[in-house]
């Protein structure tokens, strides 16, 4: 296996024990939500006026999953949909009491999670943390250009 494929399933690797690992912490803390539809309710609650076009091309989803999910959320009543006086065609989301809460429960696991991963953080140098930035940055934008090729592009909806 030559560097760049140990590089590849070093990231999956690591992605995939990071899952593992908060999964259970996550299912009992956030009973009843799906991890999509605590992403969902992420978002909503870190964007203002979040639509479904900004939810798909955020989440790299398609408008018809993004419409699917907001119903299933604004039923479990973990969100609303509102619109402005001003734009009656345009429909946003925002969260409820519900949905805060579990913004809140999220944002505290997501604490915990890095609380108990700081200690290899603390390890790494400045110019460590630069390279890794510059490395994920270069192969996002590479993997952007690559979707665009496939005449989809990552920042708009054209996934459906």
């Amino acid at each position: 296996m030559n560097k760049e494929e140990q590089v590849i399933m070093g990231f999956r690797n690591l992605l995939n024990k990071m899952a593992w690992l908060n999964k259970f912490k996550m299912e009992d803390s956030l009973k009843g939500y799906t991890s999509s539809e605590v992403h969902y309710i992420e978002y909503i609650g870190r964007n203002v006026d979040s639509n479904v076009t900004k939810l798909a091309e955020s989440l790299y989803m398609t408008r018809g999953a993004i419409s699917k999910m907001t119903k299933k959320l604004i039923k479990k009543g973990a969100i609303e949909s509102y619109q402005k006086p001003d734009n009656k065609k345009e429909i946003y989301f925002r969260l409820t009491e519900e949905g805060q809460v579990i913004y809140k429960v999220h944002e505290e696991l997501h604490k915990e999670f890095q609380e108990r991963d700081k200690a290899v953080f603390e390890q790494v140098t400045e110019e460590q943390f630069d390279s890794m930035l510059s490395f994920v940055e270069k192969y996002s934008r590479h993997l952007d250009a690559e979707i665009k090729k496939l005449g989809v592009d990552s920042k708009s909806e054209k996934f459906e």
